[in-house]
């Protein structure tokens, strides 16, 4: 059995539920490479396995980088510095997705929920927590769960799948979409996402899920996150808490 297609046991009371481990690029339902939650060199990687050269993919992989983790776009075609006759190849062979909206609630106090689907079709939830210094947003890293922990109600549920990189960036980017806090057309973006000014300063683990049942992912998604020239959120700002010890 390779390693891509290994199945991981997943420890908890119920029987392990083997949780097939994600390839270094996830493909959708039309076979389309998902670019988010991919580092700058897989996207490279994966320029170069579409065709383009050494050089080309260097360049193409730094450029991307920028418009989707520093300006927000899901759009190829408003990546004004890739040539027009490009972007239609890239968007013929590669995505810049965000979870599925299925619900989105607001209370009166601000908090977000947002009840969020796959591209499988699995439903996982996301919430973002407003306060007086700092605005909270929860992330999932899990479809489900199996520590069973009396305090939390997604361990009733079954683990169905861990979430992908991108699923879990894509959390993160969404929420950015929701509260408005990409670069406005004309704006120059910084290079480190400062707190001061933003309503979304902190993320935790803390969601559906149990990140450390999830590691690899998890890890991978957090480092694009915590990339200065990434997302750029203080790695002080997102707690990995577990409830591994609860149990």
């Amino acid at each position: 059995m390779s390693a891509e297609t290994a199945l991981m046991p997943i420890p908890g009371r119920q029987e392990p539920v083997p949780v097939p481990r994600a390839s270094a690029a996830a493909r959708l339902g039309d076979g389309r490479v998902e670019l988010v939650g991919l580092s700058k060199d897989k996207i490279r990687v994966a320029l170069e396995a579409a065709g383009l050269d050494t050089r080309q993919a260097k360049l193409r992989s730094k450029q991307l980088w920028h418009w989707i983790y520093n300006r927000g776009v899901t759009d190829f075609s408003a990546m004004t510095d890739i040539a027009k006759s490009q972007r239609p190849w890239l968007a013929e062979r590669f995505a810049i997705s965000r979870p599925k909206v299925e619900e989105s609630q607001v209370s009166s106090d601000g908090t977000r929920k947002w009840l969020l689907k796959t591209h499988d079709g699995n439903e996982f939830e996301m919430v973002f927590i407003p306060d007086a210094d700092r605005g909270t947003l929860c992330v999932s890293s899990q479809v489900g769960c199996t520590l069973n922990c009396r305090f939390c109600h997604t361990g009733t549920m079954m683990l169905v799948r861990n979430l992908e990189p991108s699923e879990i960036v894509g959390q993160v980017m969404l929420a950015r979409d929701a509260l408005g806090e990409w670069p406005q057309s004309g704006e120059e973006p910084a290079n480190t996402y400062q707190p001061e000014g933003r309503m979304l300063t902190n993320i935790v683990m803390m969601g559906m899920g149990e990140p450390l049942y999830n590691f690899d992912n998890v890890r991978d998604a957090l480092k694009i996150v915590m990339d200065g020239d990434g997302l750029g959120l203080s790695g002080r700002r997102i707690p990995l808490p577990t409830a591994v010890s609860f149990r």
